[in-house]
């Protein structure tokens, strides 16, 4: 992986010319360095540009203009980059209260996924470790072969739910449910492996339907967010699953790693996302994106 890091490092810096945005460099008074990329980009898609730098100061710099500093410019940058903050995207998410419940639970779906998968990632280990579980050669091959044995294995997850979501008993919400269901109860069932061969056979269960519940999310996230505001609500949901994840750590120490509690509250918290994803108000199955 560093190796082919490298690579591109090279090919980045080698085999590309790359410019900087003419609109970063006017927005910090670098007019005749703007100018200078445009006429280097029309070259290059065999065009010429007949750009100046009198032209590029005559407009309105939200009505200021040449005499504008950059000082002034960069303040307004700010301005500009700040605004998407006031709220315009984020309402339209809550407009009616159907939606505001479908953005709600949505949101709320991703968070308690992103805290029940680093709950049991990070502490399962731990938690069979000290119930006599016997882990075997822990050596750099038999690590990679596992994860690569998980990788592989979770690879036709998002190909089974990709058509399991366009069958019309269950759709999206359905075939959400039924994996997180099954991953809460395969990581329930991990609590029993006392053998680095068996726990490896019940992540190698949760991988793959945790691959299924992802790739739903991923499709259902847009298909229930308000066009106007697509993104902001994809990034909310991400925000509250990484922000949830970083909270896992906190629950397994109050709830005693010496016992089975964090396993069994991050099997409980898969099982609680599976109804609340058969719960949510729209299934966007055959219909168009809101």
């Amino acid at each position: 992986m560093g190796g082919l890091v490298l690579v591109l490092w090279g090919i980045r810096f080698f085999a590309f010319t790359l410019h900087e945005s003419p609109k970063f460099l006017v927005g910090r008074g670098r007019d005749k360095e703007a100018v200078e990329v445009v006429h280097r980009v029309a070259e290059f898609n065999g065009t010429v540009s007949t750009l100046t730098v009198d032209d590029l100061r005559a407009f309105d710099y939200g009505g200021e203009k040449a005499a504008t500093t950059p000082a002034r410019r960069r303040w307004k940058v700010i301005k500009e980059k700040t605004r998407m903050f006031d709220g315009t995207h984020i309402k339209p998410l809550f407009e009616t209260p159907t939606l505001a419940r479908s953005t709600t639970m949505l949101i709320a779906i991703w968070g308690l996924i992103g805290l029940a998968n680093t709950l049991y990632s990070s502490f399962v280990t731990y938690y069979l470790s000290t119930r006599g579980a016997v882990f075997g050669d822990g050596s750099v091959y038999v690590t990679y072969r596992n994860l690569v044995i998980l990788s592989v294995i979770g690879l036709p997850g998002p190909l089974f739910s990709a058509y399991l979501i366009e069958c019309r008993p269950l759709g999206r919400r359905r075939t959400l449910a039924i994996s997180v269901a099954l991953t809460g109860i395969f990581v329930l069932a991990a609590t029993t492996a006392r053998s680095s061969t068996v726990l490896l056979i019940w992540n190698c269960a949760c991988g793959f339907t945790t691959n299924m519940t992802f790739s739903v999310l991923q499709t259902m996230t847009p298909e229930l967010s308000p066009t106007r505001s697509r993104v902001t609500g994809i990034a909310m949901a991400a925000a509250v699953h990484r922000i949830s994840g970083v909270m896992a750590p906190v629950i397994a120490l109050y709830a005693n790693l010496a016992t089975a509690v964090p396993i069994y509250i991050a099997g409980a918290i898969f099982l609680v996302a599976a109804v609340m994803a058969i719960l949510l108000p729209y299934e966007s199955r055959g219909r168009a994106s809101m």
